[in-house]
């Protein structure tokens, strides 16, 4: 199989409009957005959907509606794809919905954190004295010297994201940030002032950050089900001791996305998907590394033409070990795939359904790597995923036998399985 890892925007991709129309084509985006409502005290939906602008980009709100659209749609590609990432990395904000997504933060939580950090980075910094600009046409370690020349006492200005060879983000003082675009553009550079509200990833958030330490405080964090690259030092996590502390220093310290990209680049990832709104990273992947296909879950081109490269990719695996394809587990991994599923609760559809699959899925790519068919302990493995593939997703009765009658005609085993039990055994 490719491999995977999942991207999760940060603040500059919201619009309004934003998981609109993936609540109005699945049911647990709704649930997504009906829980964040409680969450929050408010109609997050609403000022997604069709707030104002203006409202939306107000940091406290935007880094929750961020989140909740990053997190629907994450349900959604496990929901309709299912294929878990190798790696998971988010852009700022994003990287705490990438902890989300990796189970390292219970949603209602993660919630609750990022609506915090929004309130306390707006507090940081005085209204209208911070401001941020992406800048592009020059060589990041001139525009660091340029940053320190306009840089003294009450005028700060550093370089706060390293996004791609060609775009770095400078933070600081408005009127420091407003003198060095004046120089850079009697350079040549391109300069872009930023729809924020406050200038993140600079010294001017340490307030902030120090606030922040003291609300992770009281929250549990738990294991990480999927590595999750940290933007300060561009490497994993080491594990849920170090998720408070990396994000207290994400705030004041610049987001190394350059360098996160490459170690994803150097860890061989073939495929990134953009789970949030909008397609910035899938963007700044082209500039960063091309050889990683990135495709944009916001987008329903990108992503039909994702799961058309993974079928592709599927097919293509499966003709390579085509003298497996008649054993119980690959009968039953593709009964699993293909039965239509009517549970829309995703829990249960994560314990139900995904984790058994995964589980003799990985034990079929060890035996084809060997060489060698399944033993009986393997099949049994695979029937007893089946059955609770079936009950999960609610299949009738009727479907259910005939599905396993199918499993045991074309692989010619019933007589191997004369006690095999599951939720139907006194109807097969």
């Amino acid at each position: 199989m490719k491999k995977i890892v999942w991207l999760f925007p940060g603040q500059g991709s919201q619009y309004v409009g934003m998981g609109k129309k993936l609540a109005e084509q699945f049911h647990a985006v709704r649930e997504v957005f009906e829980e964040a409502n409680d969450v929050m005290g408010f109609d997050l939906k609403r000022l997604c959907f069709e707030g104002s602008m203006d409202e939306l980009t107000r940091t406290e709100n935007t880094q929750p509606a961020i989140l909740t659209v990053s997190v629907a749609a994450c349900r959604v590609y496990m929901q309709e794809i299912g294929i878990e990432p190798y790696y998971c990395a988010g852009h700022s904000l994003g990287e705490i919905s990438a902890l989300t997504c990796a189970y390292a933060i219970e949603f209602h939580d993660a919630l609750k954190i990022v609506r915090r950090r929004g309130e306390l980075m707006k507090e940081a910094a005085a209204a209208g004295l911070g401001s941020m600009a992406a800048v592009s046409g020059i060589d990041k370690a001139e525009l660091q010297k340029i940053c320190d020349r306009y840089t003294f006492r009450e005028n700060v200005a550093v370089i706060s994201n390293y996004n791609s060879p060609d775009q770095t983000v400078i933070s600081g003082h408005k009127a420091a940030i407003y003198e060095i675009n004046e120089h850079l553009q009697g350079l040549g550079a391109k300069v872009v002032p930023l729809k924020v509200s406050a200038p993140f990833h600079s010294p001017l958030m340490q307030k902030a950050a120090d606030k922040f330490e003291m609300e992770l405080a009281g929250y549990k964090f738990g294991d990480l089900k999927y590595p999750v690259i940290s933007n300060t030092n561009a490497l994993p996590y080491e594990g849920k001791a170090s998720i408070a502390s990396l994000l207290k220093a994400q705030i004041t310290r610049p987001v190394q996305w350059v360098e996160s990209m490459e170690y994803l680049r150097q860890h061989e990832m073939e495929i990134a998907v953009e789970l949030g709104p909008g397609t910035v990273l899938r963007n700044l992947m082209s500039k960063n590394t091309p050889g990683i296909k990135t495709f944009s879950f916001d987008k329903e081109d990108d992503t039909e033409e994702l799961k058309k490269v993974l079928s592709e990719n599927q097919i293509s695996f499966e003709n390579q070990i085509k003298r497996f394809e008649h054993t119980v587990v690959t009968k039953c991994i593709a009964v699993a795939v293909c039965t239509r599923n009517r549970n829309w609760n995703y829990d249960e559809y994560l314990r139900g359904v995904i984790e058994p699959y995964k589980k003799v899925q990985k034990r079929q790519e060890e035996l084809e790597k060997e060489g060698i068919q399944p033993t009986l302990f393997d099949m049994q493995e695979a029937l007893d995923m089946l059955s609770s593939v079936f009950v999960t997703k609610k299949v009738p009765v009727k479907e259910c036998i005939e599905r396993f009658n199918e499993v045991f005609h074309e692989t010619g085993t019933r007589h191997l399985f004369p006690d095999f039990k599951m939720q139907y055994k006194d109807e097969l």
